[in-house]
């Protein structure tokens, strides 16, 4: 069958989501996992938008040995530059460079006839090849681009050098027959077509981007561009998951496959919705909390009879697994490693004593111990910060007719010990002026949310925060069966990342720039 390359945009369009802001390490984790995932091309990242974006790039390129990483750049010259020094040490780097084509973005946007766009892109990509033997050419806006005009810059690209030229949808306008449509017309009218690959990058806006995908490369297309959990923009990008589970799924239609390690994408899954904080709707096709309930009796009972009634995939296929309860508080530490090993983790040994350590603390308060438990202690941990503030206690006075108070003890990298009280409109507005008192830091609190992790009265909650000071935004996950004490500890992660964002001066993308 024909392979369709998958060109992973999750650390750049994906980081494009309001609210998400992913720092060095968080992107470098996202990285290694989807080398696993087996991404063919990671696109890392825009390194010209910020020092902090560069070195973020540059950390992903050093760490990924198995698969093309990807810079983005406008057609530029010092956006180029800043993706070949992002790039410095990748084993398999390429260059994303894109100019807009459709007549509404050369009136209003770059304010250039056709030929200024032509001479733009052609001068671009040409300075790139000093640098870059792989470079992808995007036509912003492809979709609301005359066809005769998109024919012209493609056969430009190609004749100048790329290697890949993309053709996105970039505002989610077209409906699958449109978008397919221009990778037929492409194929059968441009000029050494056959030279390079073609690939589709579609946006969600109209609900349509998985089906687009899909109709591309029913046309033509040789890769598809997208983002797990299908963040991104707007109403997001492309589903990875969703196209590569469709190929799989409906081969004998599509005649087409990727490379994919397909049972490591719910973990996949997991771990971008638990940095980015953007939590998967419980609806969402292939890695929704639903995708695989039953609650109808009709179907309950097909699927007790025969599970391809109502199940036309798997749960193992992605990596899930039917066993809910794993472990107890009796369970030693070999049996803990076991299990670890089984849901995909590969952790040292302090890592494992640490996990263990917690794992302990939350058997003694919960009599099950899910897969969904320890998955939400283990990426907890995972990626890490600097821990300037470590909470120790915390003491909660509340009651419907009275003030609610809170004092907390927290603890400082120095070993210092920081004892504050305050009261509050609520135990968590409470609990978070003690901190702010404590810590002696001014900040804004820009979101709050808050979920369950598993199921169940003594079920695990997660807390998710967003702190703003000046131009650094930050956000903190905390986790407990206490939901006041997640709140606490999701607030003093982000505390930490702040001081060390500060430290590290790496500030917010410039989200100003219109990318594809």
């Amino acid at each position: 069958m024909r392979k369709i390359y998958i060109f992973d945009t999750t650390l750049r369009d994906g980081e494009q989501s309001p609210g998400v802001n992913l720092n060095t390490q968080e992107k470098v984790e996202i990285g290694l996992q989807l080398e696993k995932l087996g991404v063919d091309r990671i696109e890392a990242g825009f390194p010209a938008a910020s020092p902090g974006d560069l070195a973020a790039v540059n950390a992903v390129a050093r760490s990924v040995k198995n698969a093309t990483i990807i810079g983005l750049a406008r057609s530029r010259e010092k956006d180029i530059d800043a993706v070949y020094e992002a790039l410095k040490g990748a084993q398999d780097p390429c260059l994303h460079v894109f100019l807009a084509t459709s007549p509404i973005h050369r009136k209003h946007k770059l304010r250039m006839e056709k030929h200024q766009v032509l001479e733009t892109a052609e001068a671009a990509i040409k300075y790139a090849k000093k640098y870059f033997s792989k470079i992808e050419f995007s036509a912003e806006d492809a979709g609301r681009t005359e066809l005769d005009f998109l024919c012209e810059v493609t056969e430009l690209a190609i004749r100048t050098g790329a290697t890949v030229v993309n053709i996105p949808d970039t505002v989610g306008y077209m409906n699958p027959s449109e978008y397919g449509n221009i990778f037929k017309t492409l194929k059968e009218n441009v000029k050494g077509i056959e030279k390079i690959q073609l690939s589709a990058h579609c946006h969600d806006d109209l609900g349509m981007a998985t089906a687009n995908a899909l109709a591309a490369i029913l046309n033509g297309a040789d890769q598809i561009e997208g983002t797990i959990n299908g963040i991104g923009e707007r109403a997001g990008n492309t589903s990875i998951e969703e196209v590569v589970m469709a190929l799989e799924t409906r081969s004998e239609f599509f005649q087409a496959k990727s490379s994919l390690v397909l049972n490591e994408i719910y973990r996949t899954s997991r771990l971008v919705s638990k940095l980015s904080g953007m939590v998967v709707p419980g609806n969402k096709a292939i890695v929704g909390a639903n995708a695989f309930a039953h609650e109808s009796g009709i179907h309950q009972d097909g699927m007790l009879k025969e599970k391809t009634t109502y199940e036309i995939m798997s749960p193992e296929t992605i990596g899930l697994k039917e066993s809910k309860l794993v472990l107890g508080k009796h369970s030693g530490r070999h049996a803990f490693r076991e299990k670890l090993t089984d849901l995909g983790y590969e952790l040292n040994d302090e890592q494992v004593n640490a996990a263990f350590a917690k794992f302990k603390d939350l058997a003694d308060k919960k009599k099950d111990v899910t897969d969904e438990d320890i998955r939400a202690l283990i990426e907890e941990k995972l990626v890490s910060t600097p821990e300037v503030y470590v909470l120790e206690t915390i003491q909660v006075s509340y009651g419907n007719q009275s003030v609610p108070s809170a004092t907390v003890r927290i603890h400082t990298a120095e070993g210092n010990v920081l004892e504050e009280a305050a009261i509050g409109n609520g135990s968590v507005d409470a609990i978070y002026k003690a901190i702010d008192k404590a810590a002696q830091e001014e900040v804004e609190l820009d979101d709050y949310s808050i979920k369950s992790v598993t199921h169940g009265k003594d079920a695990l909650g997660e807390v998710h925060v967003v702190l703003k000071q000046g131009d650094y935004s930050v956000q903190g996950r905390g986790v407990s069966t206490d939901i006041l004490e997640a709140s606490a500890k999701a607030y003093i992660d982000a505390l930490n990342r702040l001081i060390d964002r500060r430290k590290t001066g790496a500030t917010r993308r410039d989200s100003s720039v219109t990318l594809i």
